[in-house]
């Protein structure tokens, strides 16, 4: 679907307000009333000057500035079209499962497990889940999927020692906390998350679906358990274009 012609688009010339701005703020609310949806296309640069009687570079401005804030992107060769809305993660806030958090926002979630394997001891990893340096890990790689659209990648190290049938388990369908808590007495209370904005390396973007070099949202997190000790040290890769995250603080 398309809007033809930027026909819904004006710009005033009897106001101090610089049209490219009117014309970033029209698109902004035809985006928030629903007239342009995800995915539509929206009038080129030529039809939004020819509409608004405004030159191409007054265009371009606010296209660009809406393109950089990840309300619109350029297919080359294509057009601009609107963003897909972002998911709104409150993982921040609330500690809660993936699937729990998307079905309340009315998506279908799902999961793929890439690998769920024993892996060798690694001294920075063995050394956060407070472990002696030798012991071996269990290492489960996992995408996570929202409406069928990769949404985060997903890489979670746990005690091979402690929780050894766990690799039993399938992942694709059930909850890590879950079983963690009902077949090991292992249920996850705190959490310890680092937040950093990184961009995709090859092996990251293939994975999310994304350009080489797209903006992801790196995450680690510690896990722990009411006794304060942590059970799971998880690495996340959250696609920079379908998330963003809220925080709540009070004083």
């Amino acid at each position: 679907m398309s809007i033809s012609g930027a026909k819904i688009f004006r710009v005033r010339k009897d106001i101090p307000i610089p049209m490219y701005y009117q014309i970033k703020q029209s698109i902004l609310g035809a985006i928030n009333d629903g007239d342009l949806k995800g995915g539509d296309m929206i009038p080129t640069e030529l039809e939004f000057c020819e509409a608004c009687d405004v030159s191409r570079p007054t265009v371009r401005q606010a296209l660009g500035e809406l393109v950089s804030e990840g309300y619109l992107y350029r297919c080359k060769g294509k057009g601009t079209f609107v963003s897909q809305p972002k998911i709104d993660a409150h993982f921040l806030n609330i500690l809660q499962s993936f699937n729990q958090e998307m079905q309340e926002k009315g998506m279908v979630p799902s999961t793929k497990v890439l690998k769920f394997e024993v892996v060798q001891a690694d001294e920075a990893i063995n050394e956060k889940l407070e472990m002696n340096s030798t012991d071996k890990l269990i290492y489960l790689e996992r995408l996570r999927y929202a409406n069928d659209e990769p949404i985060v990648y997903l890489e979670t190290f746990l005690p091979y020692d402690r929780f050894s049938k766990l690799i039993e388990e399938d992942l694709s369908k059930n909850s890590l906390y879950e079983i963690l808590e009902e077949c090991y007495q292992q249920r996850v209370v705190r959490v310890s998350r680092v937040i950093e904005a990184i961009n995709a390396n090859a092996a990251i973007a293939d994975r999310l679906n994304i350009s080489k070099g797209s903006a992801v949202c790196l995450v680690k997190t510690v896990g722990y358990t009411e006794e304060k000790l942590p059970v799971e040290y998880s690495i996340a890769r959250y696609r920079g274009d379908r998330n963003k995250f809220s925080i709540e603080l009070c004083r």
